[in-house]
Formats: structure tokens, sequence, C-alpha cells
């Protein structure tokens, strides 16, 4: 059985404008060694055969001189000669971490290559950390023995892939799970509790409270019962803060860091047993969905409609099927608004001779005639060309979240969690990846983790394609993927038994 999520975004800004103000997690880290795990649970890095030895520092830039340089993941180790290599837009050389006998967390496989000069510079970025998570101290307020409860640890995969710049991508990648760490520190001795999760969590200090709150709420009669919320869903929750904290950090230090551009975000948490998972495009396990400008039509349209400001004189929420010309004035064409999925004619009016808010199909559909992506992190600065309008306000920043229960089947070791940016499902199908998961895995003994490395390189070969006189092709004389590729590859055997 082929496990597998395919990816390349998920898209994340607030769906009816910027984000409110949150208060700064005081202890949230802002250098990459103050993060993640304890030494017992220290993350390893994977074998690869074509592996490049050296080192790469992921501290913020203090320059914009600085910001500019190209920099590849820290597992991946390169020296200067192989940050060269993989700056190479001819040569287009695989990579992977080293080949030292020390393996990315949980055996996971891991292979990249940069474009063929789409970019300047690789805008993909990844991540692949064991997350040890510290509880704050007394946080249900209950009165109990003193505890011997320890913290929690989670994994976590992420891929991002950056746009109009790798600025947003190379930030997420250092500090995402930082974030989803921060979130999840209330709820440790909660997900250690078999009880239902507390209504309240204490006052904080300097939080007002009541001794006598009856006169603020009717007779019992009139409300419904407590609402049920689990475990699962606290979890879900955090994550989902996290990606909105992400952003809004970026919102902040965009200027002095130089953030530019945006991302998308395909991440994988591993905790107590599931695996929560936020993703586009999947259809072999059905965890996830495209998220792009014709499959969130309506809700774009919704905001546009509430909120006409946003689109200034030059945008109409309305969908035609084709511009409107003005010799149709008066005319009755086909549309559809914010609430229908069918299509409807309408008498043709002036202000209908406005761009569309949405336009194109496909890979070519756009927002605003800017942007491909509707979920993201990211693009607090793009403006419609030649405009002041900002297209931020129609870009989510909450991911959607599914949850994969790894408890509840038995798996063998050629069961994959396949992730990849856009790089390899442009050119890839889900059946394309499950014959190459065959293929390759088939030629290792089941024990052996290189074997993981080895999928994920082949799989990116099989994306990129070879050089020949009219670019990179692909077997069939198709034309490769130009684009970054990045592609993890996670054994869903997992660590070891799942308890």
């Amino acid at each position: 059985m082929l496990n597998r999520v395919r990816s390349a975004v998920a898209h994340l800004v607030s769906s009816g404008g910027a984000p409110s103000p949150r208060p700064k997690s005081p202890d949230l880290p802002n250098s990459p060694s103050s993060t993640s795990a304890p030494p017992a649970v220290a993350p390893e890095a994977p074998k690869s055969p074509s592996a490049r030895p050296g080192n790469w520092s992921g501290a913020p830039a203090k320059t914009s001189e600085a910001r500019a340089r190209f920099s590849r993941p820290t597992f991946l180790q390169l020296s200067p000669g192989g940050l060269r290599r993989a700056d190479d837009h001819a040569g287009r050389a695989v990579q992977s971490p080293p080949d030292t006998g020390r393996r990315l967390p949980w055996s996971t496989g891991y292979a990249e290559v940069i474009n063929a000069g789409k970019s300047r510079h690789n805008e993909d970025q990844a991540c692949c950390e064991v997350v040890y998570v510290e509880g704050r101290r007394n946080v249900t307020g209950a009165s109990r023995e003193p505890s011997s409860s320890q913290g929690l640890c989670f994994y976590y995969w992420g891929l991002f892939d950056g746009h109009a710049g790798g600025g947003a991508a190379e930030m997420a990648s250092r500090l995402l799970h930082r974030h989803i760490r921060e979130q999840l520190k209330d709820l440790v001795e909660i997900l250690q509790d078999p009880l239902p999760p507390p209504l309240c969590l204490p006052s904080t200090q300097g939080t007002p409270s009541f001794s006598d709150s009856s006169h603020l709420v009717g007779p019992q009669s009139c409300w419904s019962p407590q609402k049920e919320v689990t475990h699962e869903s606290l979890v879900v929750g955090a994550i989902e803060n996290a990606f909105q904290f992400m952003d809004e950090q970026m919102a902040q230090e965009r200027r002095g860091h130089q953030v530019e551009g945006g991302c998308c975000a395909l991440v994988v948490v591993y905790l107590l047993g599931k695996m929560a998972i936020i993703v586009r495009n999947g259809e072999i396990i059905p965890m996830s969905r495209e998220f792009t400008p014709e499959t969130e039509r309506q809700r774009l349209q919704l905001l546009g409609f509430l909120k006409p400001e946003l689109l200034g004189s030059e945008f109409t929420h309305l969908e035609f099927p084709r511009r409107v010309q003005p010799k149709e004035l008066g005319q009755k064409m086909l549309y559809r608004d914010q609430n229908m999925t069918g299509w409807a004619y309408k008498k043709i009016e002036l202000e209908d001779l406005r761009f569309p808010l949405v336009c194109g199909e496909g890979k070519k559909a756009r927002v605003m005639a800017t942007i491909g992506v509707t979920r993201g992190l990211g693009d607090h600065n793009l403006k419609v060309c030649s405009s002041t309008l900002p297209i931020k306000p129609f870009l989510s920043c909450f991911p959607e979240v599914r949850v994969y229960d790894l408890t509840q089947y038995e798996h063998c070791p050629d069961d994959v969690l396949v992730l990849g940016t856009d790089g390899l499902w442009d050119v890839t199908n889900d059946c394309e990846v499950a014959a190459t998961v065959d293929r390759v895995l088939s030629a290792y003994e089941p024990n052996d983790p290189s074997r993981y490395t080895a999928l994920a390189q082949a799989l990116v070969l099989g994306a990129r394609g070879i050089p020949r006189d009219r670019g990179w092709r692909l077997p069939n004389n198709k034309l490769g993927s130009g684009d970054d590729i990045s592609v993890f590859v996670i054994p869903l055997g997992g660590p070891g038994s799942y308890s």
C-alpha cells in the first residue's frame, strides 16, 4: 500500500483582511540554536551517494546583502563548493544529506534540485526536526499530587515553496516549528490527562477574575449543553494558531530582515501516534485538496462582495466566462457570484467592465491578475501591478489540517508518505509515483534505511529529466520540471512501535 500526500502549498492569511494584533510570544526563540529536541532524541541525517560535505548557517541575516545569499537546509551540510553546485542551473545536481552514518529523524529520505533558470536561486526550503515541548507548570489549575509528568516530543517535517523570492520560505523553515512548540506548551499536561480538556485555564497574572459571574448569564435552561472538545482538536488548533503567528511575525519583520515574497507550506507533525498533515493536492490518501483561485473562488468573491473597497475601482467580484467588452453593455451574459456554483445570465452594466477578481483557468488562474495561490505565508508587500491595491487580504494564512492515525493500521516498510513541492507534482502523477516507490524500494532490503533517500532521489531525478538540445526532458520526451524540486519520503513504519 502506498501512502502519500501530494504537495506544494497550504496557503495562509486572514480571509477578512489583516489578522488582529496578538501579543508576541516572549519566549519564542529567535535563533536556530535554541530549538528542538532533548539530547536523547537528537535528529540524525540520512545516507546518500550524491551527498556533499559542508555547513550552512540558518541564522537570520542582518543586511539585505546577507539575506540575498543562497542558502540551503542545514541538514544538507553543504560546503561552499557544495553550495555552488547546488546553485548551478545548468548542471542541476541532486542534493541529499551526506553519507556520514547519521540520518534524519525516522530515517526520512530527502532530495532536492534547483530550477532550470526560473528564478535566480532555489526558492524551496525544508526542515526536519524532533522538537521537545516542556509544559508550563500548573496549567490546568487543578489541585493534584506533585507531578512526574514529562514534556512531549513531536516529529516535524516541513517543505516551503517560495515565490517572488526565497526570504519567506527560509524564515518559515527556521521558525514555524518553534511557533508550534510554543502553542503546545499549555497543552502538555492536558494531552497527557485522559480526562476531557478543561473549559477554561486559570487566569494569568494581571487578568481580572470574578468570583460571582451569575449576573453575566441567563437561566441555564436557555443554554445548550457544553460542546465536546477532543484532545486532537486542541492540537489542530495549536497548529492553526502557529501558522497565524508565523504570518504575523513575517509582517512585523519584513522590513528589517528583508523577508521578500511569500511561500506555500506543506507540514507534517507526528504527535501521540497521529500525524497532523497540512497539505495541498492528494488522491491516494485523500488527506488534502488544492487551494487555488479556482477552488477558493467563492471565498474570494464573498470577501470582495462584503468589502468592495478592497477591489477599488479596478476589479469586480463577479466571474464571467471571459472579459466583458464595452460593446456588450446592455446585453445578457453568463456570470456567477459568491453564492453560485452554476452559471446564470445577467444584464451587463458599466461596473461589469472591470477586471474580474478571479481570472484564468488551471495553472494560469490568478487572483487580481497577479498571484496563482490563495493560501500562504508572507506576501505582505504584494500589490496589483501598477496599482496600490494590496492582495494580502485575499490570501489566507490558515492551513487545512487533517489527521492520520498511525495506531489504527499495521504499516510495512514499503508504506511511505511522499511530500513534494510543485516541481514534483507538475510533471508527475500518483500512478507514476507509486511505480517509482515499488521499483526503488524493492531493490533494497526492507531494513536498509538508505532506501528512503534513494527513493527521494529517484523521484527528483524522474521529475527533473535529463538535459537535451531543447531543455530538460523526461523519457517520453515531454518537458521535465523547470521548477525547484524538493521531496521528503517518510516511512510510515515510524521510529518504533506506536504506543
